[in-house]
């Protein structure tokens, strides 16, 4: 496209006072007047022309300089692709009118390659929304990272721009964070007495003047606020990932230097220790009620009397396969026959069917190894078999309705089983003992206790769970597995009897 630059002055002719522009004889002098460029830009798009001007410059070297610099501005536009055309273009175009410098050519490059604004300035929340809709992620980790964005980082450091933004300013939304917790605690707690205060205070039909109080107190609680969820440390920690691979990929792009996401120190967010429900564990919590910790996983022998009060169940071998091989959930839901050799004694769980809000929807496992081959023991096969060959009757049962999902577990009629159903037949199955409590998703542990009382170390442990590290299994089995094997020490023991107290005092003769 045409570009030029010229020399020009603001002398006027002193009879008319009209500008003597290149008839003005001192023009011959180069240090009189000042030069101009003027480069043709790309046309609108409804086809008028356009074009950057701009004037004052006090050597034809430095007009030069900025003309060649706007000829690299539009050089630096995909030709086949006319948005960027278009962008560049308007961006020099608003240059004109604003009088402002050009810009940096580097950075208009890394800006035209990521889609930001060129004119910079780019918010937090504008690089958020960017980042999170160039994610190809199973839907749940998606709805995590829109939930950590959308709630969190852009309501509080969104407007910050993303150049700009620092550890100070993490550490003000943590903080913030913190005070909403405490703010939500007390109303949730204001809440919590209020409900008790809309109990009758007598059982039976409340009289008049019980009733016209009922009623006022319900009305203050329809004017409270809703219970709320703290957000916690672990999920402060998830946020703070959410925000450190957002800022990692702007630091891949050349957009930031720095990532404070990685420097803002957060209280520990580490996952609960599991505990075994030893038998002074047990003890105590008939007696109180009260459970020693978050997640809590049984023995062996606890583990095999859930077995036979589960062993009528249509999903029996679901459960004798998740607590002696570890799958999850969704893996156990989601596993196909074709991945299962009972023969070889193998399983594979390379697919799984995860929840959306309560719409189940299938999807690879949650890393790479986790789709790992593993072996079965012979009862495990056993039960499968047998599990099988029900589900060949119902098959039969169903004729051409059954639903050929081709599921290990599924429904009377073939269809998928939805993850909460298993949980909710858990649930079913365990109220009807007198174990201690523990989860579905426990039974991942006792899966560990029993790979470990086989004769497993910490690496067989890792491999049958599938984590991703070792260091991940140590720290989430370093308690535990030294609990059972005091545990095993003190039953063995106790198999030896004793005529006499054993650490007795010998008796001595003479």
């Amino acid at each position: 496209m045409k570009g030029s630059t010229h020399r020009r002055c603001y002398c006027r002719d002193a009879e008319t006072g009209r500008p003597l522009g290149s008839s003005c004889p001192k023009l011959a002098n180069r240090k009189h007047g000042s030069y101009s460029v003027r480069q043709e830009l790309p046309p609108r798009e409804d086809g008028t022309r356009r074009s950057f001007s701009r004037a004052g410059y006090d050597s034809l070297k430095a007009a030069q300089a900025d003309l060649d610099h706007v000829r690299t501005l539009l050089g630096l536009a995909d030709t086949d692709d006319q948005d960027s055309v278009q962008r560049v273009a308007a961006l020099l175009e608003r240059l004109v009118e604003e009088k402002a410098p050009l810009p940096n050519a580097e950075e208009i490059r890394r800006r035209l390659r990521s889609g930001l604004d060129l004119r910079g300035g780019t918010t937090v929340g504008e690089w958020l929304d960017l980042w999170f809709a160039s994610k190809k992620r199973r839907r749940t980790t998606l709805n995590g990272y829109a939930s950590h964005i959308n709630v969190h980082l852009k309501p509080r450091i969104g407007n910050v721009r993303l150049d700009r933004l620092n550890v100070g300013h993490l550490v003000e939304m943590f903080d913030a964070i913190a005070d909403a917790n405490e703010v939500i605690a007390a109303e949730n707690e204001a809440r919590r007495a209020q409900i008790a205060r809309c109990k009758p205070s007598t059982p039976g039909r409340p009289v008049a003047s019980e009733r016209a109080r009922l009623a006022a107190e319900r009305a203050k609680l329809a004017e409270m606020p809703p219970f709320r969820k703290v957000t916690g440390p672990s999920t402060q920690q998830a946020i703070r990932r959410t925000l450190r691979a957002a800022l990692n990929s702007a630091i891949a792009q050349q957009l930031i230097t720095f990532n404070p996401a990685s420097h803002v120190e957060l209280v520990s967010g580490r996952r609960p220790k599991p505990l075994l429900w030893t038998d002074e564990r047990v003890r105590r919590w008939r007696q109180t009620g009260e459970i020693p910790g978050p997640v809590m996983v049984w023995t062996p022998q606890q583990f095999g009397i859930f077995l036979d009060a589960a062993q009528d169940d249509r999903l029996y071998a679901l459960f004798h396969l998740v607590g002696f091989r570890g799958l999850r959930r969704g893996e156990a839901v989601g596993q196909d026959w074709s991945n299962v050799d009972l023969k070889a004694g193998l399983i594979t769980p390379a697919k799984e069917i995860v929840v959306d809000g309560w719409d189940p929807y299938e999807a690879d496992p949650k890393t790479d190894g986790s789709a790992n081959t593993i072996a079965l023991d012979s009862l495990t096969v056993a039960a499968l078999r047998a599990h099988r060959k029900r589900q060949k009757k119902d098959h039969k049962r169903w004729g051409s309705a059954w639903n050929d999902t081709g599921k290990v577990f599924t429904r009377e009629d073939g269809s998928w089983l939805h993850p909460e159903m298993v949980s909710d037949t858990f649930r079913r199955i365990h109220a009807t003992t007198d174990l201690p409590p523990i989860t579905f998703r426990d039974l991942r542990h006792v899966a560990a206790t029993l790979t470990h009382a086989g004769g497993g170390d910490i690496h067989t442990v890792k491999e049958v769970l599938r984590h991703s590290t070792i260091a991940l299994t140590s720290d989430t089995y370093t308690s535990l597995l030294p609990e059972l094997d005091r545990e095993v020490a003190e039953k063995a023991a106790k198999l030896v009897p004793r005529a006499r107290p054993a650490g007795g005092k010998q008796r001595t003769d003479g």
